[in-house]
């Protein structure tokens, strides 16, 4: 994972609208988890998820390193003590854009509450565009996403499609002393706007769409 200095990687990054910011390369995508410590040692352990997870519920990833720690408080909450950074091909990532169905019912994609409803029983992607935050806690305009797994993409997640699962609670709790600090000294992943392949950026709703 690399990494940069948030107040010169801030000024790269849109201010509005929806994109997916996230430390990707041609073949992988970073995202994050929160875990308490007996979920994240054995998917360190074993590089795959299993143990105290559970397949039953829904499980929530997200590209954005902020909107994590937004979400975890830095990982102080209480079951969300131990950060992991897991690695997908981005080839899984798209196809779970292009599989996801927004949490509230787009218009433009669904003409009735009925159509949504249906739809959103029928996928095992629940997609949500939230309020990105920056490292204070504060929202920001620009929107940051996540997507909800369940059922068959939810093993699929856990047990085959991870290239690589890295505990970053350490540099979390170092970077989380630095905002408290002195926020010029803050590291964060470096991240830029990923931009997905054609079909998954229009089902995503991304204000960038590839031509």
């Amino acid at each position: 994972m690399k990494t940069k200095n948030y107040l010169e990687l801030v000024r790269s990054w849109p201010q509005v609208g929806r994109h997916i910011l996230g430390q990707f390369d041609e073949r992988s995508i970073y995202v994050y988890q929160a875990y308490r410590p007996s979920i994240a040692e054995y998917a360190v352990a074993n590089q795959r998820f299993g143990g105290d997870f559970s397949y039953a519920r829904m499980s929530w990833i997200k590209p954005n390193f902020l909107w994590m720690m937004y979400r975890s408080g830095w990982a102080t909450k209480e079951g969300q003590e131990r950060i992991l950074a897991i690695r997908l091909g981005v080839t899984f990532f798209d196809e779970l854009l292009r599989s996801s169905v927004p949490s509230s019912r787009d218009p433009e994609r669904f003409d009735s509450d009925a159509s949504w409803r249906q739809a959103v029983a029928e996928s095992d992607v629940r997609m949500q565009w939230d309020p990105d935050h920056d490292p204070s806690g504060r929202a920001l305009e620009r929107r940051a996403v996540q997507l909800g797994l369940r059922g068959e993409m939810l093993r699929r997640y856990g047990e085959r499609e991870v290239l690589s699962i890295t505990d970053i609670t350490d540099f979390v709790a170092v970077q989380r002393r630095h905002l408290e600090s002195d926020i010029r000294l803050l590291e964060v992943p470096s991240e830029s706007v990923y931009v997905p392949e054609v079909t998954a950026a229009r089902v995503a709703g991304v204000e960038a769409v590839p031509v």
